[in-house]
């Protein structure tokens, strides 16, 4: 049964992580696009530039629990290197259950008045032909911490299932996430 719903949540940041990784592609053909433009036609588009910063921030906020689910994120090496497997499971449990949830959690209560604010004063681009509908990106905060719960559930899942020894952790899991 907590196979079944680690790998459901690992579904849902896989997903998060498809969705940046498309960003990614859209981000590349935005930059060449604009600069193009500027360079070549002498011509530039303040809403593009902004797009760029929209869609990097989109990536960012999406590929932290995509970071998370893949075990790639930062930690300090310093101790947890010289860990047992069940002291690391122990830990990477400990962590998400004290700090990240609790953490994501403020953030998604803090942003979410935040993005009605930004909704219900149809807050536009400052600078002249820039982007309107500022609600849509900023929405992007609370939901990625959603995703980001999600994610460190499946992440304590799979530390419980390490801890009770039914998954083996890998011997280099830094050159396992290269690709």
């Amino acid at each position: 049964m907590l196979l079944k719903l680690e790998h459901f949540f690992d579904r849902i940041s896989d997903f998060t992580g498809w969705i940046a990784a498309g960003l990614m592609f859209a981000l590349l053909i935005n930059v060449f696009y604009d600069a193009i433009m500027r360079y070549f036609f002498r011509t530039g588009s303040i809403a593009l530039q902004e797009m760029e910063w929209h869609i990097f921030s989109v990536i960012f906020l999406f590929g932290i629990s995509y970071a998370l689910k893949e075990d790639g994120h930062v930690r300090v090496d310093i101790l947890y290197d010289r860990f047992s497997p069940k002291w690391k499971a122990l830990v990477n449990i400990a962590g998400t259950c004290f700090f990240l949830i609790p953490l994501a959690a403020l953030i998604i209560n803090g942003s979410i008045w935040y993005v009605h604010e930004a909704y219900t004063m149809n807050e536009i681009s400052g600078d002249p032909g820039g982007l309107t509908h500022r609600y849509l990106i900023k929405a992007i905060i609370p939901l990625s911490f959603v995703f980001l719960i999600i994610s460190a559930a499946g992440f304590i899942l799979h530390n419980i299932r390490r801890y009770r020894g039914l998954d083996a952790p890998s011997e280099h899991p830094v050159e396992d996430n290269v690709v």
